[in-house]
């Protein structure tokens, strides 16, 4: 049932005045680093005074703070952002502005969205809705938080290798992911720009259908939006075929993630649906891709914040070096650092060939083994990730280890594809466990479509 249908034709102000309440009665779980209360009262009140109208008046809303919006910071978690007043708005934000959208307040994330539980974050973490000693997952475990502990109808977020999915699976809630270049990303903080999408984080997948249709198309400010495409589908009764992923399914994956995966594979034949199990052995390299690539494009792209330019300017310096080199010291956390050195090391003279241009081939070949199986099949599926949430601190001093959360969400990423993580029941212990469905690029409204059907068997 749609939560965000819930707001419709109401008093804006109160909407917006009861999630500020809800925010400030959850600040223990830290999933807000600032709010827009002043401005998201003004909007409000600019609704009801039918001023400004459409598909969203008056419903709440939370964006990841590596979104530009007016009315807080934009700190992308980060010391060096941690003043930085936006100039502009997020395309994504914008549009949702359009139909009536009010932003209330900036997610926490890992700084510069790099990590996987929030954990990175230079505010500190964010805690799992469902279990405070737990992690949110990441890295926009804020978005997730906000939207499991019901503040806001719906966050956006953004995916580069399962930023999305993993705290939605973490969170029990459904988590987007669309065709890479479906939303715009003028105006978000870039993390990996050939794997960066914009996303969104609602209680059901109708609600996810809604906020994708406003933010989807084309925008000349962002070269690699793809034209519209994205429409909701009404009908659901089309029989799928889908491909279990078997090296998803492995001894490695927790036995509760596993029962709860057959699970909704019994669900699916419950449905008429077809599910097979298919090979796709190239997977077992996919961490191996990613952790080259995405170092080496953020390393260029986190080149630009100097202490010159923007943001934090580090004090009591002598030489140009020195400021650039204390400014990014000070500014920056330690994964940040660690992926810096990473992407500097594969880009550099001497190494490229052996290491950035050998990861892009294999990228090639893991999109040419996923599109053959879609010649068969409509749909892939397995679990979103191998465990429920870890525990705090679990993994921050392992970082091999928690890379190795990312290794059922990245080959979507890095394959430029569709996918959603939608809630299967939780564990013994009470923690949401997430699948995860994937289909051919530009299909995501099909896949959205049975997404949604499988919430009612």
């Amino acid at each position: 049932m749609s939560r965000i249908a819930d707001f419709i034709d109401k008093s804006a102000r109160q909407n917006v005045e009861d999630a500020l309440k809800r925010a400030k009665d959850n600040e223990m779980y830290h999933a807000l680093l600032s709010l827009t209360k002043e401005r998201a009262l003004e909007r409000a009140d600019a609704v009801d005074r039918g001023e400004i109208t459409g598909r969203l008046a008056g419903v709440p809303f939370v964006v990841k703070d590596n979104f530009l919006a007016y009315g807080a910071p934009t700190t992308a978690a980060s010391k060096i952002l941690e003043h930085f007043s936006a100039p502009l708005q997020a395309t994504a934000v914008e549009k949702l502005e359009a139909e009536g959208a009010i932003c209330i307040g900036k997610a926490n994330l890992d700084a510069f969205a790099h990590g996987g539980s929030t954990e990175n974050s230079a505010f500190g973490p964010t805690l799992n809705a469902y279990d405070k000693t737990r992690v949110a997952g990441g890295s926009s475990g804020g978005s997730a938080v906000v939207t499991a502990l019901d503040i806001v109808p719906f966050a956006l977020g953004s995916d580069t290798g399962g930023s999305i999915r993993e705290p939605a699976s973490f969170n029990g809630v459904v988590g987007i992911k669309p065709t890479y270049g479906t939303v715009s990303r003028y105006g978000v903080v870039a993390m990996a720009s050939s794997t960066d999408v914009i996303g969104s984080f609602t209680t059901n997948v109708a609600d996810g259908e809604l906020v994708m249709d406003i933010i989807a198309g084309l925008d000349r400010k962002d070269m690699t939006t793809l034209p519209d495409f994205f429409k909701p589908i009404e009908d659901t009764k089309k029989a799928q075929k889908i491909g279990l992923i078997k090296e998803f399914m492995t001894d490695d994956v927790d036995d509760e993630v596993l029962a709860r995966t057959n699970e909704y594979i019994e669900k699916l034949r419950a449905a008429g649906h077809t599910v097979e199990e298919v090979s796709l052995p190239i997977v077992a390299h996919t961490l191996a891709m990613y952790y080259i690539i995405v170092p080496a494009e953020l390393s260029s792209n986190l080149a630009r914040y100097d202490g010159i330019r923007y943001g934090t300017r580090a004090t009591g310096i002598r030489t140009l070096a020195e400021l650039y080199g204390r400014s990014r010291d000070e500014g920056f956390v330690t994964e940040n650092k660690r992926r810096i050195m990473i992407g500097s090391y594969v880009l550099s003279s001497g190494f490229f060939d052996a290491y950035y241009l050998q990861a892009q081939k294999a990228r090639t070949l893991l999109i040419n083994d996923l599109n053959k199986l879609f010649e068969t099949y409509d749909v892939l599926m397995g679990p979103t990730v191998p465990t429920p949430a870890f525990k705090l601190g679990e993994n921050t001093a392992d970082p091999i280890k928690m890379y190795l959360a990312d290794i059922m969400t990245v080959p979507a990423s890095l394959a430029g594809i569709p996918a959603v993580s939608v809630p299967a029941g939780t564990s013994q212990s009470g923690l949401p466990i997430g699948v995860q469905l994937m289909s051919p690029r530009r299909s995501d409204a099909q896949l959205l479509a049975l997404a949604r059907q499988m919430e009612t068997v």
